[in-house]
């Protein structure tokens, strides 16, 4: 008889026989025979037809087994076609999966319950949808990969909450998965979280809170679609064990943290194309990263000395070109000071260079001694406290920031400024006590309800100071109580005379009525006259117009009851206007567009949808309405900039800005009509539109009017303007074929000289000049470069880029340069609309030189191209002259040109049966004919041409 240890020995043997013989779970074999039916191309899983063991032996190929169970499935970079098993869940041993780079379809399977999942990398397929419990029970989950994946196309989808249950997931990565929406707070929860990488998608909103101290190694947010991501960068500071970042095209504010130098196994930051700003930390210039990128953000102050291997710093604001070199003083006061206000984008942008009396410092002001004299930043929407560093500028006699979110005291040394004698905080939260200022100090805090109507708890007076300041005298004023709902004076104060009568007569006229008809007639409204948009801190019944005096420059302001509504926004900002354009009503545009119908819609770009309008008089506008969708702060700096700039411009092919409104979220832009459209239409769609094409003879002139329109910009105007974004879309016809340059939303002030600024890349590609392109500086020369390819267009009728035509010709440019000296290459090339057959050869010559012209304004080097001067000289002769009609007698009606002029008129009158609209000479008493209305509008030109 065996003994028992025998036995034991035996079945333990018998046990494992049979285990090696067992067959794959059924339900598993299913699954994955079903998986090889959905494939349209099978044959490359090399599967048996017949076998029905894929467990083994032999085991079928990327199938991998626990006993009888399916464990993993590696088809990883086969080209595999098809849907996947809806029930792959099923195999619940699963603990690894690699389906990644192959072309499977449809909707990707729930994970559900897959509570073995490890590894799941179903990256770079062609996935269409997830479903809502894909995460449910995937507690073991340690990495996932869906990167590449265009997930719920339509609508997007976020992370859930179900996620929240991976507890120990390391990677995460969702490369261009579609995602849209916030970053989930619960990520930051993942404490075993290490790889986070979600670039190109739809993220926005700000890195949660929750991340601060995640123990992330590599963080990719980069390239987003949209607006992206927002807010400070600060947590990123707290990383510790952060290698890399890429943050890059994002819309992250505020400055670098100076405790981003406690980073120090970080190798790798990029934080191009952002709105950063500040001085940069010198926790980050000492890290001794291998690449770091800083271009396109608003970064002040001096540039470090980096001990980064590789870094850049393009388009910034920096005041110097040379790392390690200091700021001035007074720049350097003035940066801290914004430094206290979290650094707005909106200054941190404009106050570039080492002297803000050189150059446009929003809201600075100097005196004659190149000193910094005001500080006048009323309405900015500011947030922040008072920097003590103003103290420093020493030369300052007005300080304004009414209207604001200030918090926090007057600096004490601010009472130092010895020249001080405004100092305006009006409706901010400044906080007690009131330093004591020399009674030569007017100290406005109205609207300050932190002062509790008591402003007069004042600290102790400077040393210097041998007077002093009764709270009750004039020089302090006070506020009464005000809530914080009501922030604000209630009463603003006449600082100037007003001598205008006129001027005041205007109150009394509503504004939007004024505008149009002021507008028909060609009325330009006096220099002196510029009307604000609504500040928000005013009451509802309040217009408020200023007018500036005609003696000393400086400004009154007046206040009326009337049916004005308020800005209620709290997106748009206060912004100065140029005299000459005025604020239009909402309802106005709503009632001129049949409140935007649709039939009215003219076209859609970037900016929003444009309508066609019309006044009561017949007379039709341009209405460019901003979408909400696309109110971002670049749409609404190109909107302050398309009014700055076609304020102080005014020229016959310059579209005319005719006004614009500001209220709620409506932004709009009003312009003269243009009813032929944009010359693209004429030229790529004339057959979508059922338009005839355009002649050679039109398009000459049409060539020489942009040419003159950018050469008012460029030269003539009273100051030197880049457009930027120059484009046949952006050239508009009017009905007689005359071309004006729209779209003026990029337009930067042009540098003196042969000097280039540098600036974010903006404008189409096709049309960008390759110095642009690649640094980021520009000059006029990149104008006269866009000018070149427009030209190009209007000899092709080719588009400046075009994906749908064989390589060597998808970039117009580069192509026709390889063409344009070959003659018949260049005939070949010839739009095939205008017919070369019939044409003269004066045509020919023509089309050659404007061939030639078109190649110097496309050269590589900005030097070698020629300015918008030399292209109207050359265009100039091409065009057809104006030749007089035959001065036969008996066209002059019989009048007898050696009368005196008033007889010689009379006679007119008579012949022309008194219809001409000058006025009976009879009834002026024999005095010179009056005009007829509009005369002298009709012949006002900006450049005097």
């Amino acid at each position: 008889m065996a003994g028992p240890n025998l036995i034991t020995s035996l079945l333990l043997l018998l046990s494992l026989i049979s285990v090696a013989f067992t067959a794959t779970d059924p339900n598993d074999l299913a699954i994955l025979n079903q998986f090889r039916k959905n494939m349209e191309n099978s044959d490359l899983l090399n599967w048996p037809e017949t076998g029905d063991d894929p467990c083994g032996p032999p085991k079928w190929d990327h199938v991998f087994c626990s006993g009888d169970r399916v464990s993993q499935i590696q088809v990883q970079n086969l080209g595999l076609k098809g849907p996947l098993p809806q029930n792959l869940n099923q195999l619940s041993e699963l603990f690894n999966i690699g389906l990644q780079r192959n072309q499977f379809s449809g909707p990707l399977p729930t994970l559900k319950g897959l509570s073995k999942l490890k590894y799941a990398f179903l990256d770079y397929n062609n996935f269409t949808s997830i479903p809502g419990d894909f995460f449910v029970g995937l507690d073991a989950l340690e990495v996932l990969a869906l990167d590449g994946l265009e997930l719920n196309a339509s609508t997007g989808w976020t992370l859930p909450i179900d996620l929240s249950n991976s507890v120990q997931l390391q990677n995460l990565t969702c490369l261009s998965c579609n995602l849209v929406g916030p970053l989930p707070e619960f990520l930051g929860n993942l404490t075993s979280l290490t790889v986070l990488e979600l670039s190109g998608n739809g993220l926005s909103g700000e890195i949660p809170a929750s991340f601060k101290g995640l123990n992330l190694q590599s963080l990719r947010l980069n390239n987003p679609k949209g607006a992206g991501l927002s807010g400070g960068i600060d947590v990123i500071a707290t990383m510790v064990q952060l290698n890399s970042a890429w943050l890059h095209g994002n819309q992250f504010t505020g400055s670098i943290p100076e405790s981003i130098g406690d980073l120090v196994s970080l190798k790798d930051l990029n934080l191009n194309g952002n709105k950063l700003s500040g001085v940069i930390p010198d926790g980050l210039a000492n890290l001794e990263l291998d690449t770091l990128n800083l271009n396109n953000n608003h970064f002040m102050g001096p540039i470090p000395t980096f001990k980064a291997k590789n870094v850049s710093y393009e388009s910034n604001a920096f005041c110097q070109d040379t790392p390690g070199v200091p700021c001035a003083p007074e720049v350097m006061a003035l940066i801290e000071f914004l430094g206290g206000l979290d650094y707005p984008t909106t200054l941190a942008d404009d106050w570039s260079g080492n002297d803000p009396c050189k150059g446009s410092w929003l809201g600075v002001s100097c005196s004659n001694n190149g000193k910094v004299s005001v500080i006048n930043l009323p309405n900015f929407k500011l947030n922040g406290t008072l920097s003590p560093s103003v103290a420093k500028l020493d030369s300052l006699t007005q300080i304004k920031l009414q209207g604001n979110n200030l918090k926090g005291p007057i600096p004490a040394n601010w009472t130092s400024l010895k020249a001080l004698t405004v100092l305006d905080l009006t409706g901010n939260d400044i906080t007690p006590p009131l330093p004591k200022f020399v009674n030569t100090v007017k100290v406005v805090i109205d609207g300050n309800p932190l002062f509790h109507g008591n402003p007069s708890e004042q600290g102790p007076a400077p040393e210097s100071n041998s007077t002093s300041t009764n709270p009750s005298s004039p020089t302090n004023t006070s506020s009464n109580g005000d809530s914080k709902g009501s922030k604000g004076p209630n009463i603003v104060s006449i600082v100037a005379p007003v001598t205008s009568v006129a001027v005041v007569a205007l109150l009394v006229i509503p504004l939007s009525i004024y505008y149009c008809k002021k507008r028909r007639t060609g009325f330009q409204a006096p220099s002196s006259l510029v009307v604000h948009p609504r500040d928000p801190s005013d009451s509802d019944n309040t217009v408020k117009i200023v007018v500036a005096s005609n003696t000393n420059g400086s400004t009154s302001t007046l206040t009326r009851s009337g049916s004005a509504s308020r800005n209620s926004s709290g997106i748009g900002e206060s912004h100065v206007i140029e005299a000459g354009n005025l604020v239009i009503s909402v309802q106005v545009l709503r009632n001129v567009t049949k409140n935007f119908a649709p039939e009215n819609e003219l076209g859609r770009g970037g900016f929003g949808v444009v309508y066609k309008g019309e006044l009561d008089d017949g007379t039709k506008i341009a209405v460019k309405r901003m979408e909400a969708g696309v109110i971002s702060n670049k749409a609404l700096d190109e909107f302050q900039s398309e009014i700055a700039v076609l304020s102080k411009v005014r020229h016959r092919h310059l579209v005319s800005l005719l006004g614009y409104s500001v209220a709620g979220n409506e932004r709009m832009l009003v312009y003269e009509y243009m009813p032929q459209g944009a010359l693209s239409r004429h030229l790529f769609h004339w057959k979508t539109f059922k338009l005839e094409p355009l002649s050679w003879t039109r398009r000459l002139n049409i060539a020489l009017d942009v040419a003159r329109g950018l050469e008012y910009l460029h030269n003539l105007a009273q100051q030197s303007f880049i457009h930027r974004d120059l484009k046949s879309s952006n050239i508009l016809l009017g009905d007689d074929f005359k071309a004006k340059i729209s779209d003026f939303g990029l337009v930067k002030l042009a540098p003196n000289g042969e000097r280039s600024v540098v600036t974010k890349l903006a404008g189409t590609f096709g049309y960008l000049a390759p110095e642009y392109a690649v640094t980021g500086k520009i000059t006029t020369k990149v104008d006269v470069f866009s000018f070149g390819v427009v030209l190009m267009e209007l000899l092709t009728g080719m588009m400046a880029l075009d994906d749908d035509r064989p390589e060597e010709k998808q970039y117009l440019a580069a192509w026709f340069w390889h063409i344009k000296s070959n003659k018949e290459k260049l005939l070949a090339a010839i739009d095939p609309t205008l017919d070369i057959k019939d044409m003269k050869e004066e045509t020919f010559e023509s089309i050659a030189t404007i061939a030639e012209l078109a190649g110097h304004c496309t050269a590589r080097e900005p030097s070698q191209r020629p300015d918008m001067g030399h292209a109207v000289n050359v265009l100039s002769p091409l065009v057809e002259k104006w030749k007089p009609f035959n001065d036969e007698d008996d066209e002059y009606s019989g009048i007898d040109y050696s009368l005196p002029l008033n007889q010689m008129v009379k006679g007119w009158q008579e012949a022309e049966g008194k219809d001409s609209g000058y006025i009976d000479l009879e009834d002026s008493k024999g005095s010179i004919p009056a005009r007829p209305t509009g005369f002298a509008d009709s012949f006002t030109s900006a450049d005097g041409r």
